[in-house]
């Protein structure tokens, strides 16, 4: 937003610049008539505005040649053939002439031994790039882009130039002919206020361009008058001075651009006028105080509306993390029943994103559909946990059941977000694309995109994680049943796209990777109360009570175990717990629950000072502690998603 708001700025310093330097130069050209003393200052400003123009058409093309330079040393380097340059040559050629200007007539060279030209002409037998003024140029420059001297087409009668430039083998040459049609236009216009006519010469007199096209083509001098002009103006590169013609006194202005050709203007002195200098600047000092307070007051406008715009940003930066720190705790809930798929609505909101991105969808789109893929089970609030968690076949009643979480899922989610996709995903992610799914039984792109989505991505990892009755199937099985369900179970299209990504998934990381078994570590100086915390925790699946009863022992099983959370005693012999805290957490991050007796305002203070994640009350309460331990080694997902 800051950026965009500097753009802005800028673009409006610019327009009133432009807008103010319109009017300084009516306000010039209004009245310089009367200032003789500014004639000079005036027509060399005039003058260089002019070359100015004509050298920014000539650096346009040097660029062009410049770039297509660049990429056919690539090309070159790469070890592609000139049949593949000679197509990029005549694709740049065509673009040139059809996006910048049809005057730019051919890109062409000699490359790798052999010439090729991008403007499709054919030379005559017998025809030696090498011996050619642009070649023979471009060695001399040495790989310096360099400007051929003019010449008068005999045909079209029209002045033609030719920019080259040595390639970096040293041998082969690219060149852009240009025809000067647009400089010729350009000359025209070059007067000092409708006075006078302007030319362009190059270094050996030849008229590249005049105001009467006659001239064109012309060596000058001509007669002692033109030698008299052209040798004043080959001795400077920039100047203005004053010479007889037609025995007319008149002021030459020249200016010389790219280093080759001079752009020239002659006024008759008797038609310049002079005076009101003195009015002149005051209009500058006027429009550009002006311009210096409307800059003022535009920065600190821009300042200010910064300052609102980030504190908005701020606000909605918050609410919005706010508000996936909401949805993340609901899919966690839901998650937490099925003690055997846990970070399930995580793994399917991080599929159907990777799907949607694949999809092309926009930024918006990716992140509705990622919300819809973490609450798609919300309705599951619903089924009784036992259910849910039952290890074999489910009767019909019991499917019933667990079918109207997705009507429920839809009806919780549509009071609480005003995205009416998100509920539908929820809704109808259990539809087939046959008809034959649950619970409208609707088909085809009859069921909303978002649950088409997401369907697939639920039925993936259903298969690829864990459940109470099997392990996560094979890949290459989970990947035959993605096949054999394209349009029946899935909508072809974003089934095709889930096979991609099982193909790319070589390593089969896209499945339910929590470890078979959580080790937890126990420290408490007394067994028995180890022995209770083994009995309490002995119905959660995949927990490993690991004991620790000092501080050595403790160090010794967080070397030699992988464990992803510690039960520590507050009050031991040797070491205070809070102190083994702090010891521990110099090395390991793993989450510590405080075991105390100590109900003490001081205590809690402690606990909450240093961080430490949560604490149980002794004697410990069995079902407080098995809620509790489950929350916390499996309710710290990481963000693989939206982050991303």
């Amino acid at each position: 937003m800051k950026n965009n708001v500097s753009k802005h700025l800028i673009r409006t310093v610019l327009l009133v610049f432009f807008l103010l330097s319109v009017m300084l130069i009516y306000i010039f050209a209004s009245f310089y008539h009367s200032s003789e003393d500014n004639i000079m200052e005036l027509g060399e400003s005039n003058m260089n505005s002019q070359a100015t123009m004509i050298e920014n058409y000539l650096n346009k093309g040097i660029d062009i040649l410049w770039v297509t330079a660049d990429t056919v040393n690539y090309m070159i380097e790469s070890g592609m053939d000139n049949e593949y340059i000679l197509s990029y040559l005549t694709q740049e050629t065509q673009k040139v002439q059809k996006e910048v200007d049809d005057n730019f007539t051919g890109i062409y060279g000699l490359i790798n031994g052999g010439y090729i030209d991008g403007s499709g002409w054919i030379p005559p037998e017998g025809y030696e790039p090498k011996t050619r003024d642009w070649y023979i140029a471009a060695m001399e420059a040495g790989g310096k882009t360099t400007i051929v001297a003019p010449y008068l087409d005999a045909q079209t009668q029209t002045i033609m130039i030719s920019i080259s430039c040595l390639l970096a083998d040293g041998e082969s040459v690219i060149s852009l002919d240009i025809a000067l049609n647009e400089v010729q236009h350009i000359t025209k216009s070059m007067t000092m206020n409708d006075m006078g006519y302007g030319f362009i010469i190059d270094k050996t007199g030849l008229v590249v361009a005049h105001i009467d096209e006659n001239e064109k083509g012309k060596i000058y001098p001509i007669d002692d008058e033109q030698k008299n002009m052209t040798d004043e103006i080959f001795a400077n590169k920039q100047h203005h001075f004053s010479i007889k013609i037609d025995g007319k006194p008149c002021t030459v202005f020249s200016d010389l651009i790219a280093d080759e050709w001079y752009v020239v203007i002659v006024v008759d002195n008797s038609k310049l006028l002079l005076e009101l200098r003195k009015q002149l600047f005051v209009c500058i000092g006027v429009s550009a105080l002006v311009f210096l307070l409307i800059v003022i007051y535009l920065i600190i406008f821009a300042r200010n509306y910064s300052r609102v715009q980030k504190k908005a940003r701020d606000r909605r930066e918050k609410l919005d993390r706010v508000n996936m720190n909401i949805i993340r705790s609901l899919a966690y809930t839901i998650d937490a029943k099925d003690r055997y798929t846990s970070g399930h609505s995580q793994r399917v909101a991080e599929y159907s994103l990777a799907i949607a991105k694949r999809m092309g969808k926009d930024e918006d789109e990716q992140k509705i559909i990622y919300y819809a893929g973490l609450l798609h089970d919300v309705g599951k609030i619903r089924i009784p946990e036992a259910l849910i968690n039952k290890p074999g076949k489910l009767t019909d009643d019991e499917f019933d059941q667990i079918r109207i979480h997705t009507v429920s899922g839809y009806h919780i989610l549509k009071d609480i977000n005003d995205d009416e996709r998100i509920g539908y995903g929820a809704k109808y992610h259990h539809e087939r694309y046959d008809g034959t799914g649950y619970p409208n039984g609707l088909s085809g792109e009859n069921i909303p995109e978002i649950a088409r989505i997401i369907g697939v991505a639920d039925a993936y990892d259903a298969m690829a994680s864990n459940r109470s009755y099997r392990k996560a199937l094979a890949q290459d099985v989970v990947r035959q049943e993605i096949e054999r369900g394209k349009g029946k179970q899935f909508d072809p299209q974003i089934a095709d796209i889930m096979l991609e990504m099982i193909d790319e998934d070589r390593g089969y990381r896209m499945q339910q990777t929590e470890r078979e078994q959580k080790d937890i570590l126990v420290v408490d100086d007394e067994l028995m109360n180890i022995k209770m915390v083994e009995r309490i925790l002995k119905d959660i699946p995949k927990i490993n009570v690991v004991k620790a009863m000092n501080k050595e022992e403790t160090f010794d099983a967080l070397e030699k175990n992988e464990i992803v959370l510690i039960l520590l005693d507050l009050k031991m012999p040797d070491i205070d717990g809070f102190e083994l805290f702090k010891l521990i957490r110099e090395k390991y991050k793993v989450p510590v629950v405080l075991m105390t007796a100590d109900k003490s305002i001081d205590t809690i203070h402690m606990i909450n000072e240093l961080n430490i994640d949560d604490y149980l009350t002794k004697p410990l309460n069995p079902f407080i502690t098995k809620e509790l331990v489950y929350g916390i080694i499996n309710g710290k997902q990481e963000n693989l998603s939206m982050n991303k």
